[in-house]
């Protein structure tokens, strides 16, 4: 089993904070994982989150406290290129989840081709600077419909961008139970066609069961359902972010594919 989708953020950049993941991958019987770090985190990305700061005080010193520290990707960069110099008992791919704003295409891209990283996620978080995954009340003066229009066109954009490898937690604008009230099946369909005309993967993810106590394991029926008849590739990820959830719910999301 594979598990596609764990951060190292709350650790050093040691073999020992590693061998934690490591550890766990082993114990859940995994025999792949991909760690990887936001692109928050690095100094090369703050011009991305201009907007973000912008947006509100929260958001603001939300930032400044996840990029405290002035962390460079070459810093990250470093530390791969150590582990790979060392063999684990499961296979380990690095990467990055980029937060993707279509007007930073080409520092997204200048910085993926930076280094040779085994793959890269895309991921929507950000809707006109609006963190909507952030706390529930935020929603309150917000137009659901609206949002939701925005994030599936900015979900498009991402994957027409060829920057990714992959598509990490495609509907977890849910997170907070606000829905559409339109039928999102045609643009389920769209995103599955561009998903595999640009050979990208799409995460079964677990990480809204797992760090919001959602109660649906992974895409809503129909976005899988879409994507199970047109054949997406679909990974399976935990969404971790301490090395004992390494490995959470990827049998059971497998199971739901497979139901």
């Amino acid at each position: 089993m594979t598990d596609v989708h764990i951060h190292i953020e709350r650790g050093p950049y040691t073999k020992e904070w590693i061998n934690k993941f490591v550890n766990q991958a082993v114990n859940m019987g995994m025999d792949e994982i991909y760690l990887l770090e936001h692109s928050h985190r690095f100094v090369e990305f703050t011009p991305m989150y201009a907007s973000v700061c912008e947006y509100s005080d929260y958001q603001r010193n939300w930032y400044k406290n996840k990029s405290k520290g002035n962390l460079s990707i070459k810093d990250f960069q470093a530390l791969i290129t150590e582990m790979r110099n060392i063999e684990f008992p499961v296979k380990i791919k690095w990467g990055l989840e980029v937060c993707y704003f279509p007007e930073y295409e080409t520092l997204i891209h200048d910085i993926l081709h930076s280094f040779h990283f085994d793959f890269a996620v895309g991921s929507i978080h950000w809707v006109e600077g609006f963190g909507f995954d952030h706390k529930a009340e935020f929603w309150r003066d917000v137009d659901s419909e609206q949002i939701y229009c925005q994030y599936y066109n900015l979900m498009l954009r991402l994957v027409k961008s060829s920057l990714f490898s992959g598509l990490a937690h495609p509907d977890s604008i849910k997170c907070f139970h606000h829905y559409s009230v339109n039928d999102l099946t045609a643009t389920y369909n769209l995103l599955a066609d561009e998903l595999n005309s640009h050979h990208m993967y799409a995460e079964q993810s677990g990480g809204l069961a797992l760090n919001y106590g959602f109660e649906e394991l992974g895409m809503n029926k129909t976005m899988l359902n879409v994507f199970k008849s047109k054949n997406v590739e679909i990974r399976f990820a935990s969404d971790a972010h301490k090395p004992e959830d390494v490995g959470a719910n990827i049998a059971e999301l497998q199971a739901v594919l497979q139901a």
